[in-house]
């Protein structure tokens, strides 16, 4: 699956994303900027080769992936 292309913190972002969750709060829960959680997030809508959450979270779904809490 195209899941399986994201590294492992891209995953990571991923999880968070489809909880909702806002750049900016993901950066602070991973110890990270805002500025890469955006890279991170547009590498994984590009891998992922959706063009919204919604969609993201459909696909993780299928792929048994669960939103970070």
């Amino acid at each position: 699956s195209l899941i399986e292309t994201l590294t492992p913190r891209e995953k990571e972002v991923l999880r968070w994303v489809i909880a909702g969750k806002p750049n900016k709060q993901i950066a602070f829960a991973l110890g990270t900027t805002e500025k890469t959680i955006k890279v991170h997030r547009s590498r994984v809508m590009q891998k992922t080769k959706v063009s919204s959450v919604a969609e993201l979270v459909r696909l993780a779904e299928q792929a048994g992936i669960s939103p970070a809490v």
